[in-house]
């Protein structure tokens, strides 16, 4: 390496040699099915290059069944059913032109032949499947990196082949934490077990998400409850929607009533579809306010392995504020209740270029000039349970996947006491910038991530800190180093966790460093 090049893995794509052989010095080929600010980090990323096309091998797929003067047939849906193929096109890099794969469709699937071999293969139509005609492998197979969607992953998982070397968004069962309906069942199950193995008190580190119930399941169930505490606010959520989408609060059964008979209720009409799920929730009364107005905080986790589980806290994130200052006399406004961007930037009165924002190290100044740093630490150090023990509470049901790695968007909203709780998590947080300093952030957590996963593997391993991420939780907690006490009273010399949720994050400093020094170990 010349002397004017830059740190690898900081500002550089190519150079170290890559013992794992497959990547090695060549380019990183990657793919990515968002246009927004993950696309940008991506493209600007040196040594890194774009693989073009989405669905290439869907799309050839269509394209030879259209030369041979058929047409994939589709299901009810709308999705193709008989032209699915698998990923598994030959070891990327190696130059082969396997075509061997997998079409599956609604009641079985068919594989498809290596070139040479007989390109027949009849199946009753009934199935809903045709003759297909040879894939030719082109550069769809060709990835070592995939940002993709969920509903992509949800349809090419099953058949996919992954290589040693290739990185993946997302893993098979990510809803079983990110559907709110299952959040809150997973989390009572384990907190259930928690209380018979360890007692009731240890029960208690679970008291972080309000009394929830799934409708229709427990509907019964929920009018008890609700008769039980006459005149509190309740609030009904859509199980699987995002962006405040569905979402209403409510005082009175009636309300709920004429929802359930006119939105959930099925009809006798048996072509009608079964009706979504919902939760509702007890409604936080008391929010933690600043200037009168209701707020929550994103924080963003990245995780890179559920056996065992390997757990990683971004240092930045942003609280995101209601437009309308907070009251409880009209619960039917969103803008006072609701802090989604999706929903306040439509209020009549909302500044785009002031925005609802305050990062989260304003955030933490804030409060501990108001409740001091020790209140703070705490309320912080909640977050830390919450994120951890919601992880563990799916811990032995996700799908683990070496090539899968997930990046949540944990929503956390504070009382009036500083007490943290989990409103949800997003398995797809937005990363379309709302403006400069929002595109900032997201630029640099995603540019971060791909140096936590090295793909480049310029990094020993054993770091705790790269860029903006903190290593929280590796099979147990991680403590900090004792050159590591940002965020903390002054000779502080206990061990304190790897945990600096809203301190300063001078990521590209402790980058130059990082990589140095990794340099130096890898060469000596």
């Amino acid at each position: 390496m010349s002397k004017g090049t830059k740190v690898p893995g900081y500002m550089q794509g190519k150079g170290s040699r890559n013992p794992r052989g497959i990547i090695g010095d060549r380019e990183i080929r990657y793919k990515c099915s968002l246009q927004n600010t993950i696309l940008d980090v991506l493209r600007g990323r040196p040594g890194w290059q774009e693989v073009p096309g989405q669905n290439n091998v869907q799309q050839n797929v269509q394209t030879n069944a259209k030369q041979q003067g058929t047409t994939p047939q589709s299901s009810k849906s709308g999705q193709q059913t008989s032209g699915q193929p698998s990923s598994n096109t030959g070891k990327a890099g190696s130059g082969t032109t396997s075509t061997q794969g997998t079409i599956s469709g609604n009641k079985g699937s068919v594989r498809i032949p290596q070139q040479g071999q007989a390109t027949q293969n009849t199946v009753p139509t009934r199935m809903g499947f045709q003759s297909i005609p040879p894939i030719t492998r082109n550069s769809d197979g060709d990835w070592d990196f995939y940002w993709c969607d969920r509903e992509w992953l949800a349809q090419n998982y099953d058949t996919m082949f992954l290589y040693e070397h290739q990185k993946i968004l997302h893993f098979r069962n990510h809803y079983e934490l990110t559907r709110k309906n299952l959040m809150v069942k997973n989390l009572k199950r384990l907190k259930k077990q928690t209380e018979r193995e360890q007692g009731k008190a240890e029960g208690l580190s679970f008291e972080f998400f309000p009394t929830t119930y799934e409708l229709p399941s427990e509907y019964h169930i929920f009018v008890e409850e609700f008769k039980k505490n006459p005149g509190i606010i309740w609030i009904m959520k859509p199980a699987a929607r995002a962006q405040g989408r569905g979402i209403f609060l409510f005082r009175r059964l009636k309300d709920i009533t004429d929802w359930k008979k006119g939105e959930y209720q099925p009809l006798s009409d048996p072509n009608r579809e079964v009706p979504e799920t919902y939760v509702v929730q007890r409604y936080i009364e008391n929010p933690y306010l600043i200037g009168g107005r209701k707020f929550d905080v994103r924080v963003y986790v990245l995780v890179v392995s559920y056996n065992p589980l390997k757990v990683w806290l971004y240092r930045s994130g942003f609280a995101r504020f209601s437009n309308t200052r907070f009251s409880l006399d009209s619960i039917e406004d969103t803008y006072v209740h609701l802090t989604n961007v999706a929903v306040q930037k439509n209020a009549p009165d909302y500044d785009p270029d002031k925005g609802c924002k305050w990062s989260t190290q304003q955030l933490r100044k804030y409060l501990a000039a108001k409740h001091g740093v020790e209140a703070v630490k705490k309320a912080f150090k909640g977050i830390d349970n919450i994120i951890i023990k919601s992880l563990q509470s799916v811990q032995k049901i996700i799908i683990n996947d070496k090539h899968c790695f997930e990046m949540y968007g944990y929503d956390v909203l504070f009382d009036s006491d500083l007490k943290p709780w989990l409103i949800e998590i997003n398995a797809s947080p937005s990363l379309t910038a709302s403006g400069k300093e929002d595109y900032d952030l997201k630029f640099g957590l995603l540019n971060d991530l791909l140096n936590v996963l090295d793909l480049e593997n310029r990094l020993t391993g054993k770091e705790k800190r790269i860029g903006g991420w903190d290593l929280l939780w590796e099979d147990g907690p991680i403590l900090a180093d004792d050159g590591n006490m940002e965020c903390t009273p002054n000779g502080t010399t206990a061990s304190i966790p790897n945990s600096f949720l809203g301190c300063h994050n001078d990521r590209k400093r402790q980058l130059r460093e990082l990589y140095t020094a990794a340099q130096s170990i890898k060469k000596s």
